[in-house]
Formats: structure tokens, C-alpha cells, sequence
């Protein structure tokens, strides 16, 4: 094994913690601009945004709601809850064939990128692919559409089983309850 090799930081930050002239070491975007470019995907006044709440608009809804900081706690608190409901929702729906888990986990992302920075990331992300899902759903009209429906109709029969055979009530009494 050789030397360890000595890392260096990528940013430099003066005591009140923002970026020194949102120049960073690497970044092709603060270099192309710097440069009089065009600029890339990469942010030049990118931070990783976990837990930094997306920036807020005088006068909104959101910037009343965020002057409190109590209120802003709880609404953030709700923002994530109704997101994940939703995400959870969607990724219930994978045990169904076809793209019926997208719309819900798609919401769900909306929900979180109203708020979080990150989810915003993700949603843009998310779009794209349900998008191109959609696309390859309408080129392949007859095949999309048996898939869908045969995956609903398999729900509708395994929910009627459950049902017919009572296989709760029979789980439950199997388990001792």
C-alpha cells in the first residue's frame, strides 16, 4: 500500500458559512461562467439541499407560513408525511403489473418538491423516465393495455379470494388471535 494520499477540500467557506465567491474547486459550471460560458448541469451556487427548505417567494403562501417558525416545523412535517402517503401508495401498487405505480410515486415527489430541495432533484429525474414509460405505453397500445388489465383483473381476482375464502380471518386464527 503506498502513502495515504492527503485530501483536499473542495470548497473554501469563510466563518459565516457560505461559499467564498461560489467558486468551487472542480466545478465546470463556476469555471464556465467565470469564463464567460455558457455554464453545465452543474449548479454554481449548488448546495446538497437535505434539509434546507427550497427558497421561498415574498408574499406567498409559503413565506407566511415560514415567518412562524413553529408553523413552518409543522407545515414541513406535513409537506413529508403527505409525500410519503403517497410514495408508500405507489409503492404498494408494484405488486400490480404496468405502470401503475408511477402516478402515485410521481405525486408524491410533487408533494416533497414543494418543499425539499432534494425531492425537486428526484422529481425532475422521476418526470423524465415516467414520461418516457408513457411514450413506450403509446407505441405499444395493445400490449400496454393486456398488460393493464390483466394485472387489474388479477387484483380483482385476488381481492375477491380473500374475500370468498375469508383468508384473513383464516391468517388470524392460524396465528393464535
Amino acid at each position: 500500500m503506498g502513502a495515504p494520499v492527503p485530501s483536499t477540500p473542495q470548497t473554501t467557506r469563510p466563518a459565516d458559512h457560505r461559499p467564498a465567491d461560489h467558486r468551487f474547486a472542480g466545478n465546470r459550471a463556476a469555471e464556465q461562467s467565470a469564463a464567460g460560458g455558457s455554464g453545465s448541469t452543474l449548479c454554481v451556487h449548488c448546495s446538497d439541499g437535505l434539509g434546507e427548505p427550497r427558497p421561498v417567494e415574498p408574499g406567498s403562501f409559503r413565506a407566511r407560513v415560514h415567518s412562524n417558525p413553529t408553523v413552518a416545523i409543522a407545515y414541513r412535517v406535513a409537506v413529508f408525511t403527505a409525500g410519503l402517503l403517497l410514495v408508500l401508495i405507489g409503492l404498494a401498487l408494484t405488486v400490480l403489473p404496468g405502470p401503475l405505480t408511477i402516478p402515485p410515486v410521481l405525486a408524491g415527489l410533487w408533494v416533497w418538491s414543494t418543499e425539499f430541495a432534494w425531492a425537486r432533484r428526484f422529481f425532475t429525474t422521476f418526470k423524465r423516465k415516467a414520461r418516457d414509460a408513457w411514450r413506450h405505453a403509446r407505441q405499444h397500445p395493445v400490449s400496454s393495455t393486456a398488460v393493464t388489465v390483466g394485472g387489474l383483473a388479477l387484483a380483482g381476482v385476488v381481492f375477491w379470494a380473500v374475500g370468498h375464502y375469508q383468508l384473513v380471518d383464516r391468517v388470524v386464527a392460524a396465528l393464535g388471535g
